[in-house]
């Protein structure tokens, strides 16, 4: 009996969303990837990938302090403790970091440290970017231009004055003492 009953707007939806999907899938092979994504919803918006930085961070102002004849001691207070130190290599300290961020390829440093006995021998690896390089690579935010000055002028503060009310002696007592306040009692009285 339902099957006899069909309503024409159930059936017309039907073979609507079907239209619609078969176009979708065709539509995807078939275009190129450029013009596809414009009209595509889902690659209007992105998720949110945090910056990730791991290993040792070591800046070219800590490779410059580096001088050959220092102590593994030395040389830890200076870069840090290594990222990589092998046993069956214990006269090498590798200290490794990358950093991954959205929108941009992912950049890894290396630089190796060389000891013989006690002493540090050698050292190298790649250049390795200052502390204010590294930071305005992680700074990406938006640049909003120059910021106005955060102090008003004798001329401010005189037209400032003038604006405001004048206050009643009243007024002045009662905004420099603060209302005193009831609270109940925590606990309730025992009988």
């Amino acid at each position: 009996m339902f099957v006899k009953h069909r309503s024409p707007i159930l059936v017309g939806l039907i073979v609507t969303a079907c239209a619609m999907l078969t176009a979708c899938a065709g539509s995807s092979t078939s275009a190129p990837r450029s013009s596809a994504s414009v009209f595509n919803p889902t690659s209007w918006l992105t998720p949110y990938r945090v910056d990730v930085v791991q290993g040792n961070f070591i800046s070219s102002e800590q490779v410059g302090q580096l001088r050959a004849g220092m102590s593994r001691n030395d040389v830890r207070n200076v870069l840090g403790t290594p990222l990589l130190a092998s046993v069956f290599h214990a006269d090498r300290w590798d200290y490794v970091f990358s950093l991954r961020r959205q929108g941009v390829p992912a950049q890894a440093f290396s630089y190796s440290v060389f000891f013989k006995g006690d002493l540090l021998d050698t050292f190298s690896g790649d250049a390795m970017p200052s502390e204010t390089e590294f930071i305005a690579q992680m700074d990406q935010r938006r640049k909003l231009g120059k910021v106005p000055p955060l102090e008003a002028t004798p001329a401010q503060l005189e037209a400032a004055a003038k604006k405001m009310p004048a206050t009643t002696p009243a007024a002045e007592a009662s905004r420099a003492q603060p209302p005193v306040a009831s609270y109940p009692p925590l606990e309730s009285p025992r009988q």
